[in-house]
């Protein structure tokens, strides 16, 4: 090798060098900003189902925040917390695996629900609306089903529900290989990071079922939560537990007694939602007496475009079945 050639392959190996070490120190300097952000404001209360990671916000009537894949605390508290302007005391917790909530041998929606009312014992609730936002639906329907006593009113946002093959659903099933991909995206702080910053789009549309073209189209405001909540995911470690069992969740959905419910219910959906809720919700408001079903034509999984519509059908139809 020439001296001309050792010094032009010096200098490419001190510039991917340096690369490197930006790189690195961007992904340390984002990955404590998301860890400092998923540790504000909550605490992990002692309960009677085990330890349960909560944070709260407002006065008024209680309302239990069930967040979805890929959240927690944070999360929840995050999508509610205009709802803790509107006279609600919004209780966000993280669900079992993710953040500082553990996850028990038995991890079942039917255990989660059974926690969720271990953590209104814990608070001294004896009743609240629940809402279960997207997998977070499984174990708030859970609660309605087990625990009806304890629960005011129930929301279902983009639920990840069962539904009968006969109902009609745009969206094609996962397969394993996506399912295997795509948890190996979410099992790594670096992958899911890595992938934000080359391929944002394909993490919208893929990992949360939104079609990137809505979220071009929207507002400002509208383009920073949705890019917000995207990065909100990090640390993607410290909930990789509880991903894994939203993952088996989806695979295992199964009948449920939707008909027994007696409890005010109200589903949410967009029909071009990526994982397909837009049938389920409609097919539970259908079987669940009583309930009320509010369909978009977009929005994705994300409810892009969506948010103050929903939220103030939500506070809405809460005080119009829980009148104070």
């Amino acid at each position: 090798m020439t001296s001309g050639s050792r010094r032009v392959l010096l200098g490419i190996v001190a510039v991917a060098v340096v690369g490197a070490a930006a790189v690195h120190t961007r992904l340390r300097r984002d990955l404590d900003a998301a860890a400092a952000h998923a540790a504000q404001g909550s605490s992990v209360l002692a309960t009677r189902c085990g330890p349960i990671e909560v944070q709260q916000a407002g006065d008024g009537a209680p309302l239990l925040m069930v967040h979805g894949s890929g959240g927690g605390h944070d999360q929840g508290m995050d999508w509610a917390r205009p709802m803790s302007r509107q006279g609600f005391r919004v209780i966000a917790m993280s669900r079992f695996g993710y953040l500082r909530t553990p996850r028990p041998a038995d991890a079942s929606p039917e255990a989660q629900a059974d926690a969720h009312r271990c953590l209104l014992d814990a608070l001294g609730v004896d009743r609240a609306a629940v809402i279960g936002v997207s997998a977070g639906a499984a174990s708030a329907l859970q609660m309605a089903l087990r625990h009806p006593d304890r629960v005011g009113a129930l929301v279902l946002v983009v639920p990840i529900v069962w539904k009968p093959g006969s109902v009609a659903d745009s969206a094609p099933p996962v397969s394993d290989t996506k399912d295997a991909w795509l948890l190996r995206l979410l099992g790594s702080d670096l992958l899911y990071w890595v992938g934000l910053r080359i391929a944002r789009d394909q993490v919208f549309r893929h990992v949360l079922a939104t079609p990137p073209e809505l979220i071009h189209a929207a507002s400002a405001q509208e383009q920073a939560r949705v890019h917000d909540l995207a990065e909100r995911v990090l640390p993607v470690s410290q909930r990789a537990t509880g991903l894994r069992d939203d993952t088996r969740l989806g695979k295992g959905l199964r009948p449920l007694a939707l008909e027994t419910i007696r409890v005010p219910t109200l589903t949410i959906s967009a029909r071009d939602d990526g994982f397909g809720t837009y049938a389920g919700a409609e097919y539970s408001a259908g079987r669940i007496p009583g309930a009320r079903f509010i369909g978009y034509a977009d929005g994705g999984h994300l409810l892009v475009g969506r948010g103050d519509a929903v939220h103030d059908a939500i506070v809405g139809w809460l005080h119009e079945v829980n009148p104070r």
